[in-house]
């Protein structure tokens, strides 16, 4: 029953997702690619290859990632030191490394990297975790290298949620208190820091309390967000209709997607979102409880916190209930890597579901 639901949920978020993607990027694309499906196929393409990787997962021991775990973490801090030097600067970023017509983003399967190396770690030194030197401080380093090499790219976003995993995981296994709460004085100031030091982050926090103070520039994006949701009302202008999309609201396809969900199918279209996601987090929350083991018991509470953080992130960014980060909405946004690395964790769930306690 639970991985049914899983199942149901993520394939009607895919599928709103490829129906939103094509609404949103048609007109961008004809005019950028003289084509209005280049990126529906695109999206297409990797729905196709996310889904193929779901079924291996599901169907793959989820046991074989415990001893895969440092082969996955060290590939993972290889890819974000290579991105750093052959990637691809697009946007003032350099997030992709270009293979031919494929780009792959490494941050993405560093997620799934350190989310597998926490559950590895955890579930071994369990009863060490209340011990600052053997049971807190490896993760938390681990955590940090790759959080600053995501940094250097630049990704505050990313960062944040991977500290965010970290300090989740940390907690549910028991991690002192007096720890969480010290870590959390030093990474505070540190992201003040980073904040205040850097004029495009700044911008972003000072629209967060104020976009009308700088209604063309750095606003900008928030407002044509607050106008999306105003103008679909209850029930939307319905699919295809929208206006927000025809070059007043950046990135619709990606980050701001939901926005164009809003104005074109109002909020019971978002409501519907919102639901599916939450019976994705509930049932991955459950399916934690009643893991085998304690490896996969932590391995599903990382994964169902990578998807509700991100989707949690994204709505709050778009709503102006939170600074907007650039994190992508799973399942709907438009993007290879983060719908490739969504499906794959929910493949690896659904396995350990499968072979759960009654």
């Amino acid at each position: 029953m639970t991985n049914n639901l899983i199942l149901l949920s993520v394939l009607a978020l895919l599928s709103i997702g490829i129906v939103m993607v094509y609404s949103t990027s048609s007109i961008v694309a004809l005019k950028s690619f003289d084509d209005e499906y280049y990126f529906l196929k695109k999206q297409l393409f990797f729905a196709f290859l996310g889904i193929l990787l779901l079924m291996v997962g599901s169907r793959f021991p989820y046991q074989y990632w415990e001893k895969l775990a440092y082969p996955i973490l060290a590939l993972s801090f290889i890819g974000l030191v290579l991105v750093l030097v052959i990637g691809t600067r697009l946007g003032g970023s350099m997030r992709w490394i270009r293979f031919g017509p494929i780009s792959v983003q490494p941050s993405e399967c560093a997620k799934l990297g350190l989310i597998i190396y926490l559950s590895f770690f955890l579930s071994r030194k369990l009863k060490n975790v209340k011990n600052f030197s053997t049971g807190f401080l490896p993760p938390f380093i681990v955590t940090g290298i790759l959080s600053l090499l995501v940094l250097l790219q630049p990704d505050y976003g990313t960062s944040f949620l991977l500290i965010a995993i970290l300090f989740i995981s940390l907690f549910v296994a028991g991690a002192r208190i007096l720890h969480l709460l010290l870590s959390l004085l030093l990474l505070v100031p540190l992201g003040l820091f980073l904040i205040l030091n850097c004029p495009y982050r700044l911008k972003r926090l000072l629209a967060f309390f104020d976009p009308w103070s700088d209604p063309t520039d750095s606003g900008f994006q928030i407002i044509q967000s607050y106008l999306a949701f105003g103008s679909g009302g209850l029930f939307g202008l319905g699919l295809g209709n929208g206006r927000q999309k025809l070059f007043y609201l950046p990135e619709a396809h990606t980050d701001f997607i939901l926005s164009v969900v809003g104005e074109e199918l109002g909020f019971v279209g978002v409501i519907i979102i919102i639901t599916l996601f939450f019976i994705v987090i509930f049932c991955g929350i459950k399916i934690s409880f009643r893991a085998r083991d304690l490896f996969g018991s932590f391995l599903a509470l990382g994964l169902v916190s990578l998807v509700g953080l991100e989707a949690l992130i994204n709505m709050g960014a778009v709503m102006g209930l939170l600074p907007t980060k650039g994190t992508t909405l799973p399942f709907i946004s438009y993007g290879g890597s983060s719908l490739i690395v969504s499906l794959t964790a929910i493949g690896i769930l659904l396995n350990i579901s499968s072979q759960s306690r009654a």
